[in-house]
């Protein structure tokens, strides 16, 4: 339909195009020539059938007629029926349809034409001043429902590309749905530009591209400084119009500058701003001073951004968090153990995938008088808490052993740390106590995954267990039993093998079945289980092997 504004007399009638149905030639002249007078193109049709020719023809042409008068009494069809077929075409449906009638209209009459469809009736002979009072309001009222249809389309578009924002798990991910979602509101091209981690940034596009198509890097820093310099040290969303001398060819057409429309918006005045641009030339976005439609697409763009800003600041905030943590747990957990004489410890520790929260894993291994003491443990929960209460766990043990190397011993000592210090959190850990020169080994479990005994293509579970850290629970005396020179203990946390839906037990079979498969290495059985279990783990990964040294 066309697109007039809706306002007075006149305005109503510009570029208005009226179908008239009516079988009376001196009926279809008469209105026609009130209506023409008053600035409508009028489209006559003497039956129903010639009606739906002449719709189906401008339907083509693109040029359908914004309101329907339908005689009720046409011959082929009564009007109603004409009009309930023109309800059903979908391009027609939203046009609307006035009845009008030379005889005497009862309630039954009017009530059957609403019940169809129609939006008015009014009888003839009617003065030319009523019947285009009747068309304005017809296409006064059609036009305000489809300027609330295209609204609630667009919030619609609005509140999808905000919820992907929202569930975005990093910068990069931020960075492309907000522009996904700025492409669809504008109906173009878009791209947008997000702070990542250690200031740097992070670009999505609409578009797919292959590697490299994008402009570089100091393309996106100068789209930045414009967006520092709209925005001023002031918070909020702005938008201006980046002439194309001044704005990066390539990121809406590779190798094509042109104009584009930026909208900036910054939750905090300490925050970087994030930005979104779009081509100006687009149709879906206006300036503020003239289509409605198009400012509205502008508005939504504006509180997309928006959303874009105040989603970025608790990511960034979890990307910074998760550096520390990672920063925090590397320093505390050495890739390579020296200084352990009798025995061959091999250690590995893979963090969990970029969209996971840090973990609390750790291993341990400490000369001590009486043997080596390894340990590997894990702090229930994700966060930096964990982190943190994992390394006081880690040194907290390191310093017990310079009393006492007991197994049992330390794990109570540890549980009573746990329960004084941090009365909320639980922990599990499995420590043991080699000495190198006898094989003898002891071990003492709290709540952790039982380590294996790896040797000569066999492997099996040790029969250990206890109660968390941080219970205040009894505990077991430690196990005891002999390391053979060729044997290799391995301890792991659950973060290799643990996998939603899946029983723990069926996984600890598996990872049984494939350290019996494996190496005897050492480093060799870490690496392959890794390479069988740690890909793209929802956790962290800890390992750690022992087996006594070979003699000189």
């Amino acid at each position: 339909m066309h697109a007039a504004e809706s306002g007075g007399p006149e305005s109503a009638a510009d570029n208005t195009t009226v179908l008239v149905v009516d079988d009376a030639a001196a009926g279809r002249y008469a209105i026609g020539a009130a209506l023409r007078r008053a600035g409508h193109h009028v489209v006559p049709a003497a039956s129903a059938g010639e009606a739906l020719i002449e719709l189906d023809t401008l339907q083509r042409a693109g040029a359908l007629p914004d309101v329907a008068l339908v005689d009720v009494g046409l011959p082929d069809m009564s009007g109603y029926e004409l009009c309930r077929r023109i309800k059903e075409i979908p391009l027609t449906a939203g046009m609307p349809v006035v009845h009008f009638s030379a005889k005497p209209a009862g309630p039954g009459d009017r009530t059957r034409g609403l019940d169809a469809g129609a939006d008015a009736y009014f009888s003839v002979p009617a003065e030319p001043e009523e019947i285009q009072a009747v068309v304005r309001a017809a296409v006064r009222g059609a036009r305000f429902r489809s300027t609330a249809e295209a609204e609630a389309g667009r919030l619609s578009l609005l509140a999808e590309a905000v919820l992907a924002v929202q569930g975005a798990r990093c910068p990069q991910e931020l960075a492309t749905a907000a522009a996904a979602g700025a492409s669809r509101i504008s109906g173009g091209p878009a791209v947008a530009f997000v702070s990542g981690e250690e200031g740097g940034l992070v670009v999505g596009s609409s578009q797919r591209r292959v590697a490299g198509a994008l402009p570089d890097l100091s393309a996106a820093q100068e789209v930045v400084r414009l967006s520092e310099r709209l925005m001023a040290g002031r918070t909020g969303v702005h938008s201006t119009v980046v002439p194309a001398p001044l704005w990066p060819a390539g990121y809406f057409r590779a190798g094509t500058s042109e104009a584009a429309r930026l909208v900036v918006a910054c939750g905090s005045d300490t925050r970087p701003p994030v930005c979104v641009a779009v081509p100006a030339r687009v149709d879906g976005l206006g300036n503020g001073q003239g289509n409605g439609a198009r400012d509205a697409g502008g508005r939504l763009l504006g509180r997309l951004v928006h959303a874009t800003a105040l989603a970025a600041e608790p990511l960034l905030m979890y990307e910074l968090e998760r550096h520390i943590a990672l920063t925090l747990q590397h320093s505390f957990l050495p890739q390579h153990l020296s200084g352990l004489p009798g025995a061959d410890v091999v250690v590995r520790y893979v963090p969990a995938s970029r969209h996971t929260e840090i973990g609390g894993d750790f291993y341990a291994a400490i000369a001590t008088g009486e043997g080596i003491l390894v340990g590997v443990g894990d702090v229930v929960g994700h966060s930096l808490d964990a982190a943190t209460v994992m390394v006081e766990l880690r040194h907290a043990l390191r310093a017990y052993a310079v009393e006492s190397c007991d197994p049992r011993v330390l794990v109570e000592r540890l549980d009573r740390m746990l329960q004084r210090y941090h009365p909320h959190a639980t922990a599990t850990v499995c420590l043991a106590l080699l000495d190198p020169a006898t094989g003898r080994t002891r071990i003492a479990n709290a709540g952790h995954l039982p380590p294996l005994i790896v040797t000569d293509g066999t492997a099996r579970h040790c029969d250990v267990s206890g109660p968390l850290l941080g219970l205040g629970l009894a505990r077991p005396e430690p196990t005891e039993f002999e390391l053979g020179a060729r044997d290799c203990l391995l301890m792991v946390t659950d973060g290799l093998i643990e996998t939603r839906g899946v029983d723990l037990g069926v996984s600890l079979e598996q990872l049984r079945q494939v350290a019996a498969d494996a190496p005897g290495d050492p480093a060799a059985l870490c690496d392959t289980l890794l390479s069988c279990f740690g890909h793209e783990r929802g956790d962290d990964i800890a390992l750690l092997v022992v087996r006594r040294a070979a003699a000189e």
